[in-house]
């Protein structure tokens, strides 16, 4: 069977998974970088956290210690919160299970202009991002380069 062109044959399907980064290390940050990245992305996923609560009856929101807890009936207890020491953020999902995400910049090589690129949350693992899994699985939009979505 022919595919659009003579010359091809079945044309695969666009993917229709979620994106992934292929980073295979954390970008280099500071002490202060970190935490102005993590702090942004944590006061960020609590306001979009707090308004689903006052949208939902089901949904409670606990945000102390710099430890972010989301009930989310029936999926369960998402668990957030940073890790200074290794300048990453964790978290524990009833869905997907626990995860460390680092702070990745893509777009910023040397062939690109510099601070060109855009930075997120990635489980290095799988090239996962933090901010895709919680739209995903819990259909909140977090906000990582400090605008509103």
């Amino acid at each position: 069977r022919a595919g659009l062109m003579p010359d091809t044959h079945d044309p695969q399907p666009p993917s229709t998974t979620e994106p992934h980064h292929d980073a295979k290390q954390p970008t280099e940050v500071s002490e202060e970088e970190y935490h102005e990245h993590a702090d942004r992305f944590m006061d960020s996923l609590h306001d979009r956290a707090e308004e689903l609560q006052e949208e939902r009856q089901d949904v409670e929101v606990e945000y102390a210690a710099g430890v972010l807890s989301l009930s989310f009936p029936p999926s369960g207890t998402y668990v957030v919160n940073k890790q200074p020491a290794n300048k990453q953020i964790w978290l524990s999902s009833p869905t997907s299970g626990p995860k460390r995400f680092d702070w990745v910049v893509a777009g910023e090589s040397m062939h690109q202009k510099e601070g060109a690129g855009t930075g997120d949350w990635v489980y290095l693992r799988d090239g996962t991002s933090l901010t895709d899994l919680l739209r995903r699985e819990v259909g909140i939009s977090v906000d990582v380069a400090g605008e509103d979505p």
